[in-house]
């Protein structure tokens, strides 16, 4: 139950955890889009500002034309008047009236009779001497505005049309391009704010900008996007010319309206990464457990075996010749006392004990003769070191040796059964190294640092867990370190454990 609470404990603790820093994450990303909607919008204020701004300029400057247009009806008006005055008033002074004509240098104008063939004309360019008739396309520039009658006699009436002077001709096109310009401007503006411009109806749409061409062609998303504009800001009334007034339509710029919902978008990727995440390492643990109980189970049965079988066979040999018996019980009490270590090996594994002072030099020579007879006859086991020397570490013995009888079975399945295997033992001040290599395939650098993985194995019956247990008892147990000092692939492999002098406690 201790190891369940704590389990509980520390799901709970890493899920405040992962809380506290998604939601300062959240927090931090919310104020970053808080600052950057607030700049934003200011840029939007300022943006409609100007467009209101230029508007009214736009509107001034047609007024203003609108006064030049005015004056000149005005003026063509007066011509009027003075070209029937001169044809009513035979008895007034003529000079006044033709210097007012005279003067007229601007509004082309043409005098023609009822059928229309021109009696004078003033202003009209290079083709006004081969003019004659006021018809054709002539006709259609002076019909833009009614023509002005002078009647000269009862039933005879002359006919004054006039049209725009070139120089107000020219100043209307620079105003229809400046209309255009703004227009065009507000569209497609550099702060990419989407914009709709309608006219007075506020369903007939003039131009966009920053908005998807092909969804505009749709009648009721461009009801439905006028909507939301609407409900975002109040539309921007343009008066321009006499076609009444146009609305500009606007809401916040794409990118603002993608940021304001990043942070809901990220904690929705946040989610589901950590689903996926909690499901992966879930079934990773759990096959790993999986591969460990299995692993522990077979090296329970094989620890077991070896010495269960010899026992087994003392009995047979003691069945077929009492004489063996003195051999028999001596032996079968070394497979007793292994049976013992056996599950003082296991009793350990899990708990928490003190290291105890041991001679190391006599527990690695125990190991190895206990291995010796249990092991093919072709490999050969080296050992460097003095046996007659006492060498105290504080150390679990029975832990220990289960760890160099797990390196050197490694080293004799690399060796395929036939090698020799070499340990050195050499002292440091505050520590104790010792090497254990053989001559066999060797180890990849990929994979010397996966072999320690529980359950990896590049046997075909192997369950990859006596390397990974041999580590675990070595740094976790004792404090020291288990580790691939070199390899070759093909010529072999030293693996070095370094045992501290200093009794420490542990648990595993």
């Amino acid at each position: 139950m201790d190891i369940y609470s704590r389990k509980r404990r520390w799901k709970i603790v890493l899920s405040i955890l992962g809380l506290l820093i998604i939601s300062a994450s959240i927090f931090y990303t919310n104020l970053l889009v808080r600052k950057f909607a607030a700049e934003e919008r200011k840029n939007v204020r300022l943006w409609a500002d100007a467009v209101q701004r230029k508007a009214r300029l736009v509107r001034y400057t047609e007024s203003f034309f609108g006064q030049l247009q005015e004056q000149e009806r005005k003026r063509v008006e007066l011509l009027a008047n003075v070209y029937k005055q001169l044809l009513d008033d035979t008895q007034s002074e003529y000079t006044f009236y033709l210097e007012v004509i005279s003067n007229n240098n601007t509004v082309p104008v043409i005098l023609a009779d009822y059928s229309g063939r021109i009696i004078e004309s003033k202003n009209l360019g290079p083709e006004q001497d081969t003019i004659k008739y006021l018809r054709g396309k002539i006709k259609e520039d002076f019909s833009v505005y009614k023509p002005i009658t002078v009647q000269y006699l009862p039933n005879r009436k002359h006919y004054l049309y006039y049209k725009d002077s070139r120089f107000f001709t020219e100043l209307r096109d620079v105003l229809s391009n400046y209309v255009a310009s703004f227009m065009s401007e507000v569209a497609l503006n550099s702060s990419s704010v989407p914009v709709i411009i309608t006219d007075s109806t506020h369903k007939q749409v003039l131009m966009f900008g920053n908005l998807n061409d092909i969804k505009m062609t749709d009648p009721l998303y461009v009801e439905t996007k006028l909507e939301e504009m609407a409900d975002e800001n109040a539309p921007i009334k343009v008066a321009i010319g006499d076609q009444g007034p146009s609305y500009i339509y606007y809401q916040d710029s794409e990118l603002l309206t993608i940021i304001k919902y990043f942070p809901l978008t990220q904690i929705l990727i946040i989610a589901v990464f950590a689903a996926i995440a909690y499901l992966l390492f879930s079934f990773a643990r759990r096959s790993e457990q999986n591969r460990v109980w299995a692993g522990m189970a077979r090296e329970t049965a094989h620890q077991i075996g070896t010495p269960l079988s010899s026992i087994m066979a003392w009995l047979e040999l003691i069945k077929i010749d009492e004489n063996n018996v003195k051999q028999a019980t001596t032996e079968i009490e070394k497979d007793v006392q292994r049976l013992e270590m056996i599950t003082e090996r296991f009793s350990k594994i899990g708990s928490s004990s003190t290291l105890e002072n041991t001679d190391l030099i006599k527990t690695l020579d125990e190991c190895i003769a206990y291995l010796k007879p249990r092991t093919p006859k072709k490999i050969k086991y080296i050992l460097n070191f003095n046996k007659n020397a006492t060498l105290n570490v504080p150390v679990n013995a029975a832990l220990f040796s289960w760890v160099i009888e797990n390196l050197c079975k490694n080293a004799i399945d690399a060796m395929g059964g036939n090698g020799s295997i070499t340990i050195d033992l050499s002292e440091e001040t505050k520590n104790v190294i010792i090497d254990i290599s053989d001559i066999g395939k060797g180890i990849s650098t990929s994979e010397q640092k996966a072999i320690f993985n529980p359950g990896y194995t590049s046997k075909k019956r192997g369950w990859g867990l006596g390397l990974s247990l041999s580590r675990r008892i070595i740094n976790d147990y004792h404090k020291g370190k288990l580790y691939v000092k070199s390899s070759t692939v093909g010529k072999g492999t030293t693996f070095r454990i370094i045992l501290k002098k200093v009794h420490m406690l542990a648990n595993i």
